[in-house]
Parts: C-alpha cells; sequence; structure tokens
C-alpha cells in the first residue's frame, strides 16, 4: 500500500493519538483507508456507497476535536440518516429514497467525536437477517472466508473492518446485528443497553425497544471510547439507560474487580452448539478463573420457550409499519418489488393483532425481570458467541418461499443473540477463540442492564491475555 503504509498498525484511539500529535494529517487517514477500499472491497462487497469526497470535504472545513479526530468512518445503509445523502435500506422498494434532510443526533454524535465519514456499507433488505446478502447490492462475504458469510444486518460494517479498510464502522443490532457479524469477521463487537444510544430524531426506539445503534471494532477500548462519545438520551426519548458510574474508557484501563461469572450452553430455543463455540467458552471459562473471577455453570431462570416467538411478532409487526415508510404516501410494496421472506414476514405481521403485540411486549418484559433476578447474583453471564459456523452464502437466503424455515435458520446459527434484545442488556463478543484453520470463535459476555463498563473491563481484560488483533485474515496478509 502507498501513503500512510502504518494505517493497520493501530486502532482507532491510535489513529487518532497520530493525528492529534501532528504525526500524520486526516487526508493521510482518508487516503489510506479509501486506498484499502478500493483494493480490498471487490472480494468481500462490503462499501456499496463511496463518499470520498464527502469525506474530504469535512477534512477541508475542519474536524471537531473528538477523541477521534481524523479518523476514517463508515454508516450502515440503515438506521443512521446522514444529511443529503440517501439511503437504500439494502431494498430495491427503498433505492431511489431521496437524501435526508439532516443529521440524525447518532450520527451528530459520531461526527463531533471528529470522525471523518467516507460511505456506507451493506445491509440486508431493511435488516431482516443475520446474513447480509440483498437482492440490492449482492452479498457481502467474511474476509476470513469468502464462501462464508460476513453475518448480518451490519454485515458490510463487519465485512470492511475484518478486511483492514479501517479500524471501525457503525453498525445496529436488533436481534444479534452487530454482534452476528463481528463473531463472523473476527471482531469486538457491543450491543449497547437498550435506550443507551438514541434513535432520535426519527424514532424513539427501533423493534419494538430491541434494537440500538454502535459500532464493530477491533479493540474494546474504541468500542468503549465510542460509546462515551455517543451514549445519553435526545430530546423527547421515551427511555434511556442509567447514566454510568465512570466514562467506559476509563473502566477498560482500570480493569474489573474479582466477578462473579456464570456461564450457559443451553440455548433458547433447544438448538444444538456446534463443537468449535463450546471448546471456546470452555477456554474462556478457564482464562477467567485463572485471572481471579469466580466461574460457575448457571442457567438462568427464564421461559425460554417464548424468546424466539415473541422476538417475531415483534418483528413481524414492525415490518408491516417499516414496508408502509416509502417515501411515497401511501405506497405499499407488490410482490416481488421485496424479498420473499421480507414479504412473508410482512404477511404474517398483518395477522398480529394490537393484543397480541401487547402480550409480546409483556413477554419481552418478563424475560427482563427474570434477568434481573439472575444478575442480582451474578455479575457477567458467558455464553458461546454463535451456535454453529458462518453458513455458505446462500443457506440463510431471503429469497426463500419457505419463511418459516428461513427463521428457523438464523436462529439455529444465532441462538444466544436475541435474547439480550429483548431484556435490554448489554452483550459483547470478543473473537478468542480459533478453529484449527484460523477461523475466529467468538463467546458472548452479557451483563446487567445499564452496566456496559463491567462487561467492556471484563473484556479488555481478557483481550490482554488472550490478544487478537494481530491476526489478519488472508485478504489483509
Amino acid at each position: 500500500m502507498k501513503g500512510f503504509a502504518d494505517f493497520e498498525q493501530y486502532d482507532a484511539l491510535g489513529l487518532a493519538e497520530l493525528v492529534q500529535g501532528g504525526k500524520v494529517s486526516p487526508g493521510e487517514l482518508l487516503e489510506a483507508a479509501i486506498e484499502r477500499v478500493e483494493a480490498r472491497n471487490g472480494a468481500v462487497n462490503a462499501v456499496t456507497m463511496k463518499l470520498y469526497d464527502h469525506g474530504r470535504k469535512a477534512i477541508a472545513d475542519g474536524l471537531p476535536d473528538g477523541p477521534f479526530k481524523g479518523v476514517p468512518f463508515l454508516l450502515k445503509d440503515l438506521t443512521a440518516s446522514l444529511a443529503g445523502v440517501p439511503m437504500t435500506r439494502g431494498s430495491k422498494f427503498f433505492a431511489n429514497s431521496p437524501p435526508a434532510p439532516v443529521d440524525s443526533e447518532h450520527v451528530k454524535r459520531l461526527k463531533r467525536a471528529g470522525l471523518v465519514i467516507f460511505g456506507r456499507t451493506n445491509t440486508c433488505e431493511l435488516g431482516l437477517s443475520l446474513t447480509c446478502e440483498p437482492q440490492l447490492h449482492g452479498p457481502t462475504r467474511s474476509p476470513w472466508d469468502t464462501a462464508r458469510i460476513s453475518g448480518g444486518s451490519s454485515g458490510g460494517a463487519a465485512a470492511s473492518v475484518g478486511a483492514r479498510m479501517l479500524p471501525m464502522a457503525h453498525g445496529s443490532d436488533g436481534f444479534g446485528s452487530i454482534r452476528a457479524p463481528a463473531s463472523c469477521c473476527g471482531l469486538v463487537g457491543l450491543k449497547p443497553s437498550r435506550g443507551r444510544n438514541t434513535m432520535a430524531p426519527y424514532l424513539g426506539e427501533g423493534l419494538g425497544g430491541c434494537s440500538t445503534e454502535h459500532a464493530v471494532t477491533l479493540t474494546v477500548r474504541d468500542t468503549a471510547a465510542l460509546l462515551d462519545a455517543t451514549a445519553g438520551a435526545g430530546a423527547g426519548d421515551p427511555y434511556a439507560a442509567p447514566a454510568p458510574s465512570r466514562p467506559y474508557l476509563e473502566e477498560v484501563r482500570r480493569g474489573p474487580r474479582p466477578l462473579r461469572i456464570a456461564f450457559t450452553r443451553v440455548t433458547p430455543n433447544g438448538a444444538p452448539v456446534e463443537a468449535e463455540y463450546l471448546k471456546a467458552l470452555s477456554e474462556t471459562i478457564a482464562l477467567c478463573k485463572s485471572l481471579g473471577h469466580h466461574v460457575e455453570e448457571a442457567d438462568p431462570e427464564i421461559d425460554r420457550g417464548v424468546v424466539v416467538p415473541t422476538f417475531l411478532t415483534l418483528a413481524a409487526a414492525n415490518m408491516v409499519v417499516n414496508l408502509a415508510s416509502h417515501p411515497t404516501a401511501g405506497r405499499l410494496p407488490h410482490k416481488g418489488e421485496i424479498e420473499n421472506v421480507t414479504w412473508g414476514t410482512a404477511q404474517k405481521g398483518e395477522q398480529v393483532s394490537g393484543a397480541d403485540y401487547v402480550r409480546a411486549t409483556q413477554a419481552a418484559h418478563r424475560l427482563s425481570r427474570q434477568m434481573g433476578a439472575f444478575h442480582t447474583e451474578w455479575d457477567v453471564l458467558l455464553t458461546p458467541g454463535l451456535g454453529t459456523l458462518p453458513p455458505k452464502l446462500g443457506w440463510i437466503d431471503m429469497m426463500m418461499d419457505d419463511v418459516d424455515e428461513y427463521w428457523r435458520r438464523v436462529f439455529d446459527f444465532s441462538p444466544f443473540t436475541v435474547w439480550f434484545n429483548l431484556t435490554g442488556q448489554p452483550a459483547v463478543v470478543l473473537p478468542l477463540g480459533r478453529t484449527p484453520t484460523g477461523f475466529p470463535i467468538s463467546v458472548q459476555l452479557a451483563g446487567r442492564y445499564g452496566e456496559e463498563g463491567t462487561i467492556l473491563a471484563l473484556g479488555a481484560q481478557l483481550e490482554k491475555a488472550r490478544p487478537w488483533f494481530d491476526t489478519k485474515p488472508p485478504i489483509a496478509s
């Protein structure tokens, strides 16, 4: 690579420190990222909208003096509204949507942090999958094995960071859509607590309170520092997560106190877990014990049988509303204008009554209470990151006619993630394991509602004990 050749030797905070010290300019960092997108994107199909001049203009106009000043950044093509730039939502039906009139509050905070936005990343249609294979833009591939999925719905974000085009990128998570892609691409992926990051000014909550925005990153400290920059309620938010006792980056630097850590291998839906993920979990348990934590097997007493149907009720009803949000007022899709699973899920949503929706929200709240009771005794719950290795492209296919089979495949692939979307708890995946061929295997850490600091501090301790930063996929080697 030409230009700033050491670009990939640093995480986002490291790059910002170089800018602050005058050792490299924001323009040099942007051109280094652009060069990597041009060289590597063809292999993984992560970046679908190139906004290079937008990034160059932001630098020319002067960047805020934030914690990530001058660091290149990509936005997911979903939820993140960027003034003057369209959002396709990964859908042919919304492909010609007009540019957003204003930045969303989350994007404003990303800009205030000094990040330089220079493109959008691929996502599945309306974020409705844990793979990223939309008909509009085509499939995104894992940089570790381009025959396998990158995860979804933030699959473009994860593939771009996994391929070392840049150190972190925006994502959102409604049923694992940050954590599953992070797992598929060997990254850190945090789903913050419900209400931690605002969805103002367009939404009070996403997907019945299941969805939240954040990012995929190469290091735990980047995840922590970015959350410090974006967290907090927006004007008129219906609720907010409790304020942290100290900055998340400080929590990471201080390290955790001795913790009471539970672990479970039991999936909410009864799906089996492949040996690679059980092995990584066992290794993490041993590592936590060696670091002085108390670790025991303890399966939370929750209504496991309601997890998947509760989520599907919320998702189906919300899909009806999402499809009615076409910029042409009253314009609804015809069968064939959207992908089969989107259509079929919306058809199921048309059958959801008001009472059904209330029962689903009450079931989610009951799960939250049950996990709240569990966390009176346990600081952290460890689970496998996924149930299976990322499948080959085409297995979780949103053009399938059998919608029920589609969702079965989704939740067999990632049985542990949606649990914490429903409860609103923070959960982070870390690439702590490897297959014999080197493919990354993740472990998930879930914490008490509102206590991201605990799992981030533990995550940083585990990262220090078993670092992954210098392990790169073939595409970046």
